[in-house]
């Protein structure tokens, strides 16, 4: 069940231009989490702004966790603030995780900018439990804006870098990237980032048959479920509507749950 927790900050940096990684102390929450799962983060003691923000568990610790974000709004903008030694509000852990199954030959995750927040975590579990290391593919506007490239080769994984500009890696786009690594039976995938990048991993996933789960970001008032404003297009139905709770059924899903058809668009991730 997710608590809310007033977490000490022991540190808050910047890691890229407009992206933080914010460190916090929270035991209880930590024990509980899963890689893929998220929390509510309260971003002021004032009634403005009113809501909390929904951040994915970058990495789980023993005694606590850390959340990779990006600044976008009001909110994270107040978040960003917040120096070690200060609390933090932490409601979680929210949300079904990463599926796990060692049966694989490869583990590929496809991060799309601010999408890899939920993967080093996941990267870690995967070489726990299952005893191999997954390969990385990371997309971005330029290497200034690269996230989590180093933490990732430092875990062991081999790491596939595209981006929009060519000053890091392959000039390409990440699924190009996917796409070269020659995917096949055995394979899982696992993206997060803009939805029409993962709108193009879906597809070539369904085109060589193979498995991939995907987690979506969404805008949250609850994060459990019970308000529907975090809904998505989808190939089942909820309440009467085809339609997924990004809070409450997901982030993580299928990709095959997912009605791609409004996101088969060109992406610059």
């Amino acid at each position: 069940m997710p608590t809310v927790s007033e977490c000490a900050i022991l540190a808050h940096h910047q890691v890229a231009p407009g992206h933080l990684r914010l460190a916090v102390q929270c035991p209880k929450i930590a024990r509980d989490a899963r890689p893929g799962q998220f929390a509510m983060i309260q971003v002021s003691d004032s009634l403005y702004p009113f809501l909390r923000r929904p951040m994915s568990f970058e990495r789980i610790f023993e005694d606590g966790v850390t959340f990779l974000y990006k600044v976008e709004g009001e909110g994270t903008r107040l978040l960003a603030r917040l120096t070690p030694a200060q609390t933090v509000s932490v409601q979680g852990p929210l949300g079904n995780g990463w599926p796990l199954e060692c049966g694989f030959k490869r583990h590929i995750l496809v991060a799309g900018g601010i999408g890899v927040a939920p993967f080093p975590a996941l990267a870690e579990k995967i070489k726990q439990v299952c005893g191999k290391m997954p390969e990385v593919v990371l997309g971005a506007r330029s290497r200034d804006y690269l996230l989590c490239e180093n933490d990732f080769r430092r875990m062991g994984c081999t790491v596939y870098v595209a981006t929009d500009d060519g000053t890091a890696g392959k000039k390409a786009s990440a699924t190009q990237v996917l796409a070269e690594l020659a995917p096949g039976p055995g394979t899982r995938l696992y993206a997060c980032g803009p939805m029409a990048m993962m709108a193009a991993t879906s597809l070539i996933a369904e085109q060589l048959g193979i498995d991939c789960q995907v987690s979506l970001e969404a805008q949250m008032a609850c994060g459990t479920g019970a308000c529907l404003g975090c809904v998505v297009e989808a190939r089942r139905e909820l309440e009467g509507e085809k339609m997924v709770r990004v809070c409450a059924d997901g982030p993580v899903f299928n990709a095959a749950t997912i009605d791609w058809d409004r996101h088969r668009v060109d992406y610059d991730r």
